[in-house]
C-alpha cells in the first residue's frame, strides 16, 4: 500500500513516510487504499488480546511491515497499560457506549500510538538506510507532549523536541511535561497558542537554513504530531478493535450499524474513525465534537473553514485549536485525489484565514458527519449528569463528545448506538471535573484530584500524586521565531 502527499509530491513507501514525517511539499501523507474487513474479519479480531490485534491491523495499513515482526513492539507498546483490554469499551446507558483511550503512562489517548511510534520510527529508519539522529519536534496542546517525551525517553537514534503554548495547558500536563527525565528529550513553552507552536514546527521542517544545521549536527527531521502516519495507524487500529467489541458485546445490529463522537481539535482522531469506516467498519455516521473553538463544526456546517476569529482558552484545552491539520487528509478524498486543489485551499488558508469547498463536496461531507460544539458550561453540564445518573466520571473533552452527541440524537433522531470516545483520565483535570460535579477544592490541581477520589471512590492514577513532587528539569521559554534557536540550544545543553 502506497502513500501519497495530500499536495501531489508523489508515492512513498510507508517506512519512508514514517521517517519524514511531512511531504517535501508541505502535505501530509494519505493512503491511496486501505485494506477492507469484514464481518468475519471483526469476529475474529474480538479473540485477540489488544496487542496482536494491533499487529494484524497495522500489517494491512502499512506496507513493509509483517505482522510478526510487528507484534513484539505491539507487545512492548502496549504491555505498560493499566487494563489488560488496553482501550475498553464501557457500556452506559440508553445504547451509548465509552471507548477508553486514557490507560496508558501519560493518562491521554495520545499513548495508544506515541507508545507504538517509537518502534514504528526506528524499524522504518533501518528500512530505509538512515543512520542519522531522527529529531524528532513536535507541537503540543497538551497531551502529545507527554505521550511524545515518554514514548522517545532514551530511545537509541532518536531525540524529542516539545513546544507548548505557555499558559495554554491544564497544570498536570504541563507538570508532566517540565518533569521529563531523559537524556534526549527538551521541553519549550512558547509564548502563544497551540496554533502558534504548530505553525512554527512547520515552518522549521520547511526551512532550508535550520534544516542544514541539523543535518551539519547529524539529525534528519521527523514528527511525533498526528501529522505522522505512524501516529495514524494505530488509531486507526483502535476504532476497528472497538467495533469487534461492539460486535462480541451484541451492542449492535451489524446492517443497521452505529455511530462515532469524538471530541477533536486537530481532526487526527476523527480521521482515523473515518478511516476505519473505509477499512469496513459499519460506522454511519461521525460526531466532531468541538468545544468553543468551532472551527471544525463550522465547517461541517456550511463548508467555510475560517480560521479568522477568536481563540478560546477552554476547560478542554487539547481541543484549544483554529488550525486543524489533519483535516488536509480528508480534503484529498472530498477533492477526489486532487492535490492541486488541496494546495490552493491550503495557500489560501495561509494567505487569506479561510477557504470554502463547493456545494456538492458539503453534501458529501456532510453525509458522514456531523458537527456540533459545546461551551465550557454545557461541558461542565454533562460530566455532572453522567457522574449523577451512571456514576461514569467523563474529562472535560470526552464530556464536549458525549454533549455533541446528545445534541445529534435530539436533532437527528438517529438513536443508533454510540460510541463516545474517551481521551483522557478525568484525574489530568481533577480541578474542573470536581467542580462540575461539585466538589469542594481547597488547594492545587494535586488536592482536587484527592479530592475527587474522596468524594467519588475512583482511585486517581498513581501517576498524578507521583507528579506532585518531581523536580522541575525544563524551563525554557521561547517566542515563535526563536523555535530553532531554541531547539538547536536544546542540544547544546
Amino acid at each position: 500500500m502506497a502513500f501519497v502527499s495530500t499536495r501531489g509530491a508523489g508515492r512513498v513507501s510507508a517506512p519512508e513516510a514514517i521517517v519524514r514525517g511531512i511531504a517535501p511539499d508541505g502535505g501530509l501523507y494519505a493512503p491511496e487504499s486501505l485494506p477492507q474487513w469484514s464481518r468475519k474479519d471483526f469476529e475474529a479480531l474480538a479473540r485477540l488480546p489488544y496487542a496482536q490485534r494491533a499487529a494484524l491491523i497495522l500489517s494491512q495499513l502499512l506496507d513493509g511491515f509483517t505482522e510478526e515482526e510487528l507484534l513484539p513492539m505491539a507487545q512492548s507498546a502496549y504491555g505498560r497499560f493499566s487494563d489488560p483490554a488496553v482501550a475498553p469499551v464501557r457500556a452506559l446507558k440508553d445504547r451509548r457506549y465509552v471507548l477508553e483511550l486514557f490507560h496508558g503512562p501519560t493518562m491521554a489517548f495520545k499513548d495508544m500510538a506515541l507508545q507504538m511510534l517509537p518502534w514504528l520510527m526506528t524499524a522504518s529508519a533501518r528500512k530505509q538506510g538512515e543512520e542519522r539522529e531522527i529529531a524528532i519536534l513536535t507541537a503540543t496542546s497538551g497531551d502529545t507532549g507527554k505521550a511524545a517525551l515518554e514514548g522517545f525517553r532514551d530511545v537509541p537514534g532518536t531525540s524529542v523536541t516539545v513546544f507548548y503554548p505557555l499558559g495554554g495547558v491544564s497544570a498536570v500536563q504541563e507538570k508532566q511535561m517540565v518533569t521529563s527525565r531523559g537524556k534526549n528529550v527538551h521541553v519549550t513553552a512558547v509564548r502563544g497558542n497551540f496554533d502558534d507552536a504548530q505553525t512554527g514546527v512547520k515552518q522549521l521542517f520547511a526551512d532550508p537554513g535550520f534544516i542544514a544545521q541539523m543535518n551539519a549536527r547529524g539529525k534528519t527531521l521527523s514528527s511525533a504530531n498526528s501529522i505522522n502516519l505512524g501516529r495514524l495507524a494505530p488509531q486507526v487500529a483502535y476504532y476497528l478493535s472497538a467495533c469487534a467489541d461492539l460486535l462480541a458485546q451484541g451492542a449492535f445490529d451489524w446492517d443497521a450499524g452505529f455511530n462515532v463522537a469524538v471530541p477533536t481539535g486537530n481532526f487526527g482522531n476523527i480521521l482515523a474513525a473515518w478511516y476505519a469506516h473505509r477499512c469496513g467498519a459499519p460506522i454511519r455516521r461521525l460526531v466532531c465534537a468541538s468545544n468553543c473553538n468551532n472551527v471544525l463544526s463550522d465547517f461541517i456546517r456550511t463548508g467555510v473553514y475560517d480560521r479568522c476569529r477568536p481563540f478560546h482558552k477552554t476547560i478542554s484545552p487539547s481541543m484549544d485549536i483554529l488550525i486543524s491539520s489533519n483535516l488536509e487528509r480528508f480534503l484529498l478524498e472530498l477533492a477526489d485525489g486532487d492535490a492541486a486543489q488541496v494546495n490552493a485551499w491550503m495557500q489560501q488558508l495561509k494567505t487569506e484565514g479561510a477557504y470554502e469547498i463547493t456545494p456538492t463536496m458539503l453534501l458529501r461531507l456532510r453525509a458522514s458527519f456531523f458537527g456540533g460544539f459545546a461551551d465550557d458550561e454545557k461541558t461542565r453540564a454533562a460530566i455532572a449528569k453522567t457522574w449523577a445518573e451512571e456514576k461514569y466520571l467523563m474529562d472535560p473533552h470526552t464530556a464536549v463528545a458525549e454533549a455533541v452527541a446528545e445534541d445529534y440524537r435530539r436533532e437527528t433522531g438517529d438513536d443508533r448506538p454510540m460510541l463516545i470516545v474517551s481521551t483522557a483520565s478525568p484525574y489530568k483535570f481533577s480541578a474542573d471535573v470536581a467542580q462540575a460535579i461539585q466538589v469542594p477544592v481547597s488547594g492545587d490541581a494535586f488536592d482536587a484530584a484527592r479530592e475527587l477520589e474522596a468524594a467519588t471512590g475512583i482511585p486517581a492514577p498513581a501517576q498524578v500524586a507521583a507528579l506532585r513532587d518531581l523536580p522541575v528539569l525544563h524551563s525554557r521559554v521561547c517566542d515563535r521565531d526563536k523555535m530553532g534557536e531554541a531547539v538547536l540550544a536544546g542540544f547544546d545543553d
